[in-house]
């Protein structure tokens, strides 16, 4: 991916291709991929999984279209995994010119530039089985603002948190 960001954004300073990276190679970008390619129908689970909807959990999902990457490159070499990877992840690569910001950075720039404390994040709940967890997640910005958002691992309910303050500060 690192590869493909390169040749398409040669101009682009690497904070900015960076920022690129991390919003596309996230556990629910991969789950979307996965979702696309039809994976879900492919997943052999237990029983407690598939009642708990475990074909649906962006972590499953996301861990699976990795391993089908590894196991292309093992098949096909680097040259077969890189025309997985970009036919798999296709348009999403081109889409907006401008490289997306991350909402936790965006909130940590937002926060100093308005010349308020660093955002705090809290794990205010842990929910459901081993294989399907969900976390609730408190932001906070001293006294001043906080949100709370949940998602299927601490890193997605963090972002959702911060996406909901932005809307709440900005809005």
């Amino acid at each position: 991916m690192a590869e493909w960001l390169w040749e398409l954004f040669p101009d682009e300073p690497e904070g900015q291709l960076s920022k690129r990276l991390n919003a596309l190679v996230t556990g629910a970008v991969c789950a979307d991929v996965a979702r696309e390619l039809g994976v879900r129908a492919h997943l052999r689970l237990g029983k407690q999984a598939r009642d708990d909807g475990a074909h649906e959990s962006d972590n499953i999902l996301g861990d699976v279209m990795e391993a089908l990457i590894g196991a292309w490159y093992r098949e096909t070499g680097l040259d077969g995994a890189r025309q997985f990877v970009r036919t798999a992840w296709g348009a999403r690569v081109q889409s907006g010119h401008k490289p997306p910001q991350h909402p936790k950075s965006a909130l940590q720039e937002w926060a100093a530039a308005a010349g308020r404390r660093t955002p705090e994040y809290v794990v205010i709940d842990r929910s459901g089985p081993h294989h399907a967890p969900r976390f609730t997640v408190q932001v906070r910005i001293g006294t001043y603002a906080d949100a709370t958002a949940a998602g299927a691992n601490k890193q997605e309910a963090e972002t959702a948190a911060a996406k909901a303050l932005l809307a709440k500060l900005t809005g």
